[in-house]
């Protein structure tokens, strides 16, 4: 197949996404199918004009993910098409030309519907879950408000933090809480607070991110991850960072955190989180892979904290792992998302 894989755009997530892509292209080409890397944001710039993007090399840089999430406003100051696009040019060309779009974007920029609706209208098929579930999933407090009825999860508010009520907010929220942004990703701009003054510092970053923020119980407990394969639950994994939490940089540095799949629990906890994934999934309306995120209490009860409908793909992504613990390694994967997105695609969904 001649097949496109997108990745970077101009997400906090994009140096993640493309080391997703770089992976994916490279298991794709070592299985015969024709793959073109393309970067959405910068599409075609910059490229040799006389080679084949299907033909391109994969550039390594792309593979390893740095420490520090990208300066978008650099990278969008850097594309010398200065169109508000965050499509650059030659992606959709380049996208019609294919047999299938593998979405390897994470965040905002790829993960949250737009991009999908813009390839339906095309009559293109791409990887992964329909525009609307995608959008629905990617708002941390609709999907929530979805699911709070059929599964645990830990009380919650919905805010937009502003310069004009950063205080009132720092005072009033019950501590310990979780702050986030309510349509980000890879733990990008989540801060776990304790006292006043770490909540202060985590709300003025929530500025920084557009305020739409999530403010959410802090639960104690062991971090549990499950990924649902065509309507599946694979196997969990037990993130166990060295140090601090699992956040941007602990997810994407090689031996940062301990990851143990399956999952050292009880097999009444094992059945129990992969029946809330399922639950969440379903709900929601997702279709051929994602990932939901959970904090396990002592006692064994799954609080769902969110769900993930294009996870990472990197070296050290937990969705690969999970599928080789069922014997599906990772070229495999691949091959199995393109082949079940394109059934759904064929059926309309």
């Amino acid at each position: 197949m001649k097949i496109v894989v997108l990745a970077g755009g101009l997400s906090p997530e994009r140096n993640v996404s493309l080391s997703s892509g770089a992976m994916v292209s490279q298991a794709l080409r070592s299985r015969g199918h024709q793959v073109a890397l393309m970067d959405l944001f910068f599409g075609t710039e910059g490229r040799d004009g006389n080679v084949d993007p299907f033909d391109a090399p994969i550039p390594e840089s792309f593979k390893k993910v740095s420490r520090e999430a990208p300066d978008l406003n650099r990278v969008r100051a850097s594309r010398k098409d200065a169109s508000a696009s965050v499509i650059g040019p030659g992606v959709l060309e380049l996208c019609r030309q294919a047999d299938v779009v593998y979405l390897a974007l994470h965040g905002s920029c790829g993960e949250d519907g737009r991009l999908q609706a813009a390839l339906d209208l095309m009559g293109v098929p791409y990887t992964g879950s329909g525009s609307l579930s995608s959008a629905i999933a990617m708002d941390k407090d609709l999907t929530k408000r979805l699911v709070a009825d059929q599964v645990v999860t830990p009380k919650w508010q919905s805010v937009t933090v502003t310069e004009e009520n950063l205080e009132q907010l720092t005072r009033e929220a019950e501590l310990p809480v979780v702050v986030k942004p309510i349509d980000s990703g890879s733990s990008i701009g989540v801060y776990i607070a304790k006292d006043r003054e770490e909540l202060h510092t985590a709300l003025i970053e929530s500025i920084k991110l557009g305020g739409r923020t999530v403010l959410e119980q802090y639960i104690s407990g062991r971090e549990i991850q499950v990924a649902i394969l065509n309507d599946r639950a694979l196997p969990s994994i037990e993130i166990i960072p060295k140090e601090g939490f699992y956040d941007y940089a602990n997810k994407y540095q090689p031996g940062a955190a301990e990851e143990v799949c399956p999952a050292q629990i009880p097999a009444e906890w094992e059945k129990q989180v992969g029946e809330a994934a399922l639950t969440v999934f379903r709900t929601v309306g997702l279709s051929v892979y994602a990932r939901a995120d959970f904090i396990v209490t002592e006692d064994g009860t799954p609080y769902f904290l969110e769900i993930n409908t294009l996870p990472g793909m990197t070296p050290t992504s937990l969705v690969p792992q999970e599928a080789a613990a069922v014997g599906i390694d990772y070229a495999t994967l691949c091959e199995t998302i393109i082949q079940s997105s394109l059934e759904l695609r064929k059926a309309g969904k």
